[in-house]
């Protein structure tokens, strides 16, 4: 699933033909994803001005004119492309429609955006925009791990009395939002702490170092454009590249990168997700 690097890597592509555009047409093309869509969706889009785009979490939101927002999630394996972009950063033409082309915004400037999703699992919602952080989906969420609420004191306090492994803390969405399986991974080892130690038992000192490591972390991964492992795209249709960055992820069996460390990376199972660490370097 798409973290934070990647949905906000899709934010930034899609900014240029949206943000101060007006849908001119939407077009869906089923009556749902992984729930209902609103009723008369395409007919409540249509003509709708994008005021702004905005990420909260791996969530994408989409100001419209009228005090509504137009929620995205982007699921197991959605896509959200541009073609036609007036300003030359995208293929002119519009593609062929495809079978899983689920929602189409054909905007004022000549742009196209195309939501496709082969497994459903994504979703579109339109809330009200004043109250979009009370919406189920965003209600809980903690702090943007890239913004200024996110301090080394809040980290330590958060996790002093947590008896769960540090890994699963650091996934709790409502601890720290928008973190996932990969950039958690490549935290923990780029700080050189166990991913099995228990959060509540690891000192105010190392916690405290997460927090800038995390930011290095998600802010190379949102520069190199995401990690495309399956199905992840970019808004112009080009893969993300911070996979070949990866110390651990997804590296089971390889050398540990650290100079001078004879250790090889491991996988684990840690609450039915993959954890690919360096038992010598992290302790």
């Amino acid at each position: 699933m798409p973290e934070l690097p990647e949905v906000e890597t899709v934010r930034r592509g899609l900014a240029p033909s949206m943000e101060g555009a007006t849908i001119a047409q939407a077009q869906v093309n089923r009556p749902d994803l992984r729930w209902p869509f609103p009723d008369n969706f395409a007919q409540r889009l249509t003509g709708r001005h994008v005021t702004q785009l905005r990420r909260r979490s791996k969530y994408i939101l989409a100001d419209l004119d009228g005090n509504e927002s137009l929620l995205i999630h982007l699921g197991m394996s959605g896509r959200m492309t541009v073609s036609g972009d007036p300003l030359g950063q995208f293929v002119h033409d519009h593609p062929a429609k495809e079978k899983h082309d689920h929602v189409i915004l054909d905007m004022g400037n000549g742009a196209r955006i195309t939501f496709n999703d082969p497994r459903r699992f994504g979703a579109m919602d339109l809330i009200a925009t004043d109250q979009s952080e009370t919406h189920p989906l965003l209600a809980k969420l903690g702090p943007e791990p890239l913004g200024n609420t996110f301090s080394e004191s809040y980290l330590v306090d958060a996790l002093k009395a947590k008896n769960t492994p540090i890994k699963s803390a650091l996934l709790d969405q409502r601890i720290i939002a928008g973190l996932g399986n990969i950039y958690v991974c490549e935290a923990l080892y780029r700080a050189h702490i166990a991913p099995t130690r228990k959060a509540g038992r690891i000192s105010a000192a190392r916690i405290a170092t997460l927090v800038p490591i995390i930011r290095e972390v998600l802010q190379q991964a949102i520069a190199a454009g995401g990690s495309s492992l399956k199905d992840f795209r970019q808004a112009s249709g080009e893969l993300g590249y911070f996979q070949h960055n990866f110390d651990v992820y997804d590296r089971e069996n390889q050398p540990c990168k650290t100079p001078g460390c004879t250790g090889t990376i491991r996988r684990i199972v840690q609450a039915g997700r993959s954890t690919f660490h360096c038992s010598q370097c992290q302790r």
